[in-house]
Parts: structure tokens; sequence; C-alpha cells
């Protein structure tokens, strides 16, 4: 018997050893000599030309303030550990103006040159179609945080891309129905969308639901200017002639706000009702320019939609020490592309720790600790990554669909209206998940023309 306590003792030692080390790491983060370097994001958003102001610049404020947050280890809980598993974050930030071409050399730079372990960015729909393909070749985990096209996971698969926010789907379909709730006998409607990835997936599947939902209503115009085109003298003439009851447009930045300014002498707005797939980021430069009652989205439950939570007080406390403004939705989607990739970090680490446990009781204490201390490599976070849930500051992400790579969330719309000088959004409505998102492995457009049957999430 005292033969069997003796080998058995070393084994019942490792395991104490080990446990403890678990439970620490647990407790206060990553040991302390694995803080001496931190972990390099590149974060790429708009920082100069017409599309920085409404939604480049409030990504980086959002970024900045929630990395400053996140190495203090301030924000609130689940992310209250310190950067990403005690290790300190570091921002390497890349303008995105320039087109998908110069943005495929910068991420070659920040991977190569500027060795980033992670890069998250993106706004254009047109440079999250060039950079996944690239992301893949070079290994680089990589999350996008902005832009809508559906097409990223549906016309492809990827291992080192993911994207934390919903594609463009859920916003065509939730607009619809909020519509269709306000003028369920609508007669007429037309298009206004930019003649890319975005507008054109945006307009096709807006027209799609309506056919779906409201079939009697005639589709009267589409308008297709091209991106940037910042003259809309032609568009408006055709909206005019054509007399539709609603003008759908998921026009955004500053082609939104040339749009608005252009239209509004000419009475457009007095003839036609007006749907903003994705106009909240630019609510306060257009006061005297959107009608009352308009329809508008922020693209998720952003903003004034998001619901009351620490997570969100916590976003709006730091963002506004930053700058006078409210965050909008591009803030909150540069949040949720954060605190998805920290949680999903933590996860992979946290599991790193768990299995030093078997470890040092088969191999010794040493092997076991070395497990433990051993941060995660990139492998290691994405199989953490797939499919993980996490809470944000909108409230409840899944990475559901794209093989587990594509986020989906619930939605909300509501109606404007100008009081003391502000625009203000009111009459919102919510929309849960199952009523707005395709499931996995269908296509948005053939599940929309299958008639939109709920989902289960």
């Amino acid at each position: 018997m005292r033969t069997l306590f003796r080998v058995l003792r070393p084994l019942r030692t490792g395991l104490v050893a080990i446990a403890m080390l678990f439970a620490g790491v647990i407790l206060v983060g990553a040991p302390a000599h694995a803080s001496d370097k931190s972990i390099r994001i590149g974060l790429v958003t708009f920082l100069s030309g017409p599309e920085a102001d409404p939604f480049g610049v409030p990504a980086r404020i959002a970024a900045e303030a929630i990395v400053e947050s996140l190495n203090a280890g301030t924000a609130p809980a689940p992310y209250g550990s310190i950067g990403m598993s005690g290790v300190p974050i570091e921002l390497v930030i890349v303008d995105e103006a320039g087109g998908a071409t110069k943005q495929v050399a910068e991420f070659r730079n920040l991977v190569e040159r500027q060795k980033v372990d992670f890069v998250i960015g993106y706004i254009s729909s047109s440079d999250c179609l060039a950079i996944p393909p690239v992301a893949e070749e070079l290994k680089k985990l990589t999350v996008l945080f902005d832009c809508g096209t559906p097409r990223v996971f549906e016309d492809a698969s990827y291992k080192y891309v993911f994207r934390t926010r919903p594609h463009a789907t859920m916003d065509a379909v939730a607009g619809a129905r909020y519509l269709l709730e306000a003028r369920s006998e609508l007669n007429s409607y037309a298009g206004m969308n930019q003649n890319y990835a975005w507008g054109q997936d945006s307009w096709n599947d807006w027209k799609a639901v309506m056919e779906v939902l409201r079939p009697k209503a005639k589709f009267t115009t589409s308008q297709m200017p091209k991106f940037g085109a910042g003259q809309y003298s032609a568009e408006i003439s055709a909206l005019m002639q054509s007399r539709p009851e609603v003008i759908h447009s998921s026009l955004w930045g500053s082609d939104l706000e040339a749009f608005m300014l252009q239209s509004t002498p000419r009475g457009l707005f007095k003839r036609s009702a007006l749907l903003l797939i994705a106009g909240e980021p630019n609510l306060h430069r257009l006061v005297g320019n959107i009608p009352d009652g308009t329809i508008v989205g922020a693209r998720g439950p952003h903003g004034v939609f998001a619901p009351n939570s620490e997570l969100n007080d916590w976003l709006r406390r730091i963002y506004k020490a930053k700058t006078s403004r409210e965050p909008n939705y591009p803030a909150y989607s540069a949040a949720q592309a954060f605190l998805g990739l920290k949680a999903a970090y933590e996860r992979a680490r946290l599991e790193k720790v768990k299995s030093a446990i078997p470890m040092g009781a088969a191999r010794g204490v040493k092997e076991g600790m070395e497990e433990a201390y051993r941060m995660p490599n990139t492998e290691e976070v994405i199989a953490a990554f797939e499919h993980l849930t996490f809470a944000s500051p909108s409230g409840k992400v899944m990475m559901r669909l794209g093989k587990g790579h594509q986020a989906v969330q619930g939605t909300a719309y509501g109606t404007t209206r100008t009081v003391n000088g502000k625009v203000i959004i009111e009459n919102i409505k919510y929309y849960p998940v199952e009523e707005v998102q395709p499931p996995e492995d269908v296509r948005s457009i053939d599940w929309i023309k299958g008639g939109l049957k709920p989902g289960r999430w």
C-alpha cells in the first residue's frame, strides 16, 4: 500500500499544482512574463475623404477608446481582463480610402512589414470582397467589422476571415416588414442605390422581399449611380417622374448627404416617402434636409436602438469621453469586432489552461505549466471563434452562418422626427434574428424567394 502511495503522490502533486495554476490564470489573466509584449491589431477604416466623418472616424474613435479601456482592465464583464488574457493590445491604424487595389497592398504591408497579429477593418463592401482571398493566402486572421454584402460567405468559404456583424439581407427584410406594417396597401416603390456590391445586393434583396410580401405593389424605377457620384440631378428627375410612394435607398456617407441636399429643394420627398437602410450615422448632419417620417435603420440594434446594458453604457461613456457625440452604428460595429476577437482569444486561452491539467498529470508539472503559460496561436483562436456566441453593447451576437464565420443578430427600424433642431428616432420596432436572416447553407436570395420561412437559432 505504501508503495502504491509513493507512486501516486507525484501524480497528485502535479494535478494540484496544475489545478492551482488553472485557477490563478482564470482569476488574474495571463502570467506576468507574458505581458512584456503586445498583441498588434491592424485597424483599417476611412480616415480621409467624404466617408471618414460619418463612418470611418467614429469607428476609429471607438476602437481607440475600447483598446484603452481593455488595456486598463476597466471594461465590464465578461471583458474585464487586461488586454487579451493579460496581454496589452497595440493598434496599427490604416486609412481605407483609395479603393480595393490599394487596400490589398496595405493589407500585405500590415502583415508582412508591420507584423500585426490580427486585422480588423473594412467599411466598403468592395474592400470586403477583395481582402479575404489575400487573408487566406497570408494566413492572417481578419475580422470584417462593417461591410454588408452577403457575397463574402455566400460565394466563398474562408478559414481566416470572420465578420462580426450581420450581412445586408437583414436590413432589406426588416426594412420591408417595417414599411408594410405602416403602409399595408402600398402601391408603388422605387430604388436609389450605388452601383457596386453593397448597393446592388441591398436593392436586389429589397425588391425580392417586396415581391414576396407585397406582390401587388408596382416597381417604378431603379436608379444606380456610381459610388461617389456626388451629383444626382438625373436620378432625382427620374424618381420624381415615376412618382413612387416610397423610395428605398442604401446610400451612405457623403453620397447620402449629397442626395438629400439636392432632393429637398426640388420637393422629391413631398411626393415620395423615404426608407434609408444605412441612414443613422448621417442624421446629425441632415437636420432640415430629412423629412419627418423617414424610415431609418442602423444596420443592427446599434446607437439609439441598442438595448439597455452595462456594456452599452460603457461604450457610450468611453466614446463620449473622446468626442461630444453619441456613438453611431460604425462605432458599435467596431465594438463588436474587438469584443468578438477578445472573446475568441480568451476562449482559446481557457482551452489551453484546461488542457494543461491532464498534460501535467501525464507528463509532469513542468510541461503542464509550460502549456498553461503559452498564448494561443492563430489556429486555436480560429477554432474558438467559429460558432462563438458573445455579448456586445448591441446585445447577443451569434457566429452562425458561413460555417461559423458570419454573425447573425436581430435588428430594428424607426422613423425620424425633428425636435428642437435635432433629428430623433421614434416608433422603434425590433425584429428577431429568425425573421430577418436566412439559415445556414441557404443563399439569401433563395431564402427570400422561398417565402422568408423563419429559421432556428
